[in-house]
């Protein structure tokens, strides 16, 4: 009911393949990446309908926002483009989404978005750089491109949505096998008490 409520309240068509960038608005996310991508996405041939979905607040950074909308406009992306400011559940928001992308232009040092994904069962698009990297099985859990490359952003989201649903089924429900073997918070204090303890004894 939450979800019919949210796709309800933003007026988000599930007939069409959705996909979501979640994170604050601000430049080394790389929403304008995403945003180009979509519009040379949108130019192949045989894509099926779809919807991006740019999902954060823009903390005060009103300009950066109106760069963005004024980018979407540009490219006549407005009908396929939908800003939403905030989603106070966040499974929510992963659970209507066919498709991820993590499109930050500066190396994190983990990347929540690319394990929140996996964790959810949905394949995951990412720059290829910082914990991203390090957290997705390329090809198997996820996908990885060249950071600020538009052009193989849109080549790997045309792909990505050529596949049928039992291959993207697939590959979710390994993200998910990664993140519990991974990352499991049992598993982690373990490793880093670990850590600590190889270092103590190097003293």
């Amino acid at each position: 009911s939450k979800i019919e409520q949210f796709l309800k309240a933003h007026s988000i068509d599930r007939n069409k393949f959705i996909i979501l960038l979640p994170g604050r608005l601000t430049s080394w996310k790389g929403q304008k990446v995403f945003i180009e991508a979509l519009k040379l996405l949108n130019t192949k041939e045989n894509v099926q309908s779809f919807s991006g979905i740019i999902l954060g607040s823009d903390q005060g950074r009103n300009v950066y926002r109106k760069q963005l909308i004024g980018l979407v406009e540009q490219h006549r992306l407005g009908k396929i483009i939908k800003f939403i400011d905030h989603c106070s559940e966040m499974p929510i928001a992963y659970r209507i989404a066919n498709l991820v992308c993590s499109c930050s232009i500066e190396p994190e040092a983990f990347g929540r978005v690319s394990v929140e994904a996996q964790a959810m069962e949905v394949p995951i698009i990412a720059s290829n750089l910082g914990g991203s990297a390090e957290t997705i099985v390329k090809n198997k859990t996820g996908f990885l491109y060249e950071s600020k490359d538009s052009n193989e952003l849109a080549n790997i989201l045309h792909n990505v949505m050529q596949k049928d649903y039992n291959s993207l089924k697939s590959i979710g429900i390994e993200g998910r096998k990664n993140v519990i073997k991974k990352f499991d918070v049992d598993k982690m204090c373990h490793t880093t008490l670990t850590e600590y303890k190889k270092l103590i004894g190097l003293l």
